[in-house]
């Protein structure tokens, strides 16, 4: 008899354990199902933010284009602008950078130090290339655009920055685009630039002891946001020969200025706005004449 009741007493603490051990399971799966739950709104909440910074290198980002033929593609960033370099022609393939309406009153002025570029591998251009070559040292993003700090304002001054650019276009019609710009960036508060040399036949040949290549002309294009959310864009070609022209005579949408200069403009825009906003220009959304 006592060990009949030892028996039902062990299978009664067994049936105990087994159910204790069931209910356990099913709550701290329970407890599991919580702490996944939480770890995905976690994970959502991190995916989410993730997004919103991707939009906001997006945007930033909207001036960088995208060069068709990779070669010689030497991709460079400065505090103001970034480049990308072709070494074989000791000059950039494009200059691209943002500016906004703040950025306009800097009291940093010109350095007029022009320097090889230190973040650049390879061989580069000299100062001494330029002097007596009768072709100008050009701006690509210009010295008046980079006042906001005395860094930038030195970074503008690196040869990369540079090509050899007729005189007259230098100081004439490129300089009112020049200024054009910066009203553009304190109407619209923001702007997208990209700009740079179209090598084209090469016409000109070469100057200094690095041969550094003398464009055929320049391009440059202009994007911004109205307050409706809604984007400009227009494109600018100029021989590289004095202009005398205005400037509503060197424009054209960015479409087909991107068929000139061989790169997709402004790509990291969504491809359903890219297409709206390149296609066509009016000189009335940037008070260009």
């Amino acid at each position: 008899m006592e060990k009949k009741k030892s028996s039902i007493a062990a299978f009664v603490l067994l049936l105990v354990l087994v159910l204790a051990g069931t209910w356990y399971r099913e709550h701290d799966g329970a407890r599991d199902g919580l702490e996944l739950t939480a770890s995905g709104i976690a994970e959502n909440v991190r995916n989410a933010r993730e997004g919103q910074e991707d939009v906001s290198k997006q945007l930033r980002g909207l001036e960088i284009p995208y060069l068709l033929d990779k070669e010689n593609n030497q991709i460079v960033e400065h505090m103001g602008y970034t480049l990308s370099y072709n070494e074989e022609m000791r000059i950039p393939n494009w200059v691209a950078y943002e500016l906004l309406d703040s950025e306009l009153y800097g009291d940093f002025d010109r350095r007029e130090e022009f320097k090889p570029d230190p973040s650049v591998r390879g061989r580069q251009a000299y100062d001494s290339d330029y002097r007596g070559s009768g072709w100008d040292r050009g701006h690509m993003a210009p010295s008046g655009d980079m006042k906001w700090s005395s860094q930038v304002q030195k970074e503008c001054f690196y040869l990369t920055n540079i090509c050899p650019q007729n005189h007259n276009l230098n100081s004439g019609v490129w300089n009112d685009l020049e200024k054009q710009v910066r009203y553009e960036a304190r109407y619209y508060k923001r702007i997208w630039v990209v700009c740079g040399p179209v090598v084209g036949r090469n016409l000109y040949g070469t100057i200094g002891d690095n041969q550094v290549v003398i464009p055929d002309g320049f391009f440059k294009a202009l994007l911004a946001r109205r307050k409706n959310g809604n984007y400009v864009s227009i494109g600018f070609y100029f021989p590289n020969e004095s202009g005398t022209q205005a400037l509503s005579e060197y424009a054209m949408s960015v479409d087909d200025l991107e068929d000139l200069v061989g790169m997709d403009l402004f790509y990291n825009l969504d491809d359903r706005v890219q297409d709206d906003v390149e296609a066509v220009f009016n000189p009335s959304d940037w008070k260009i004449r």
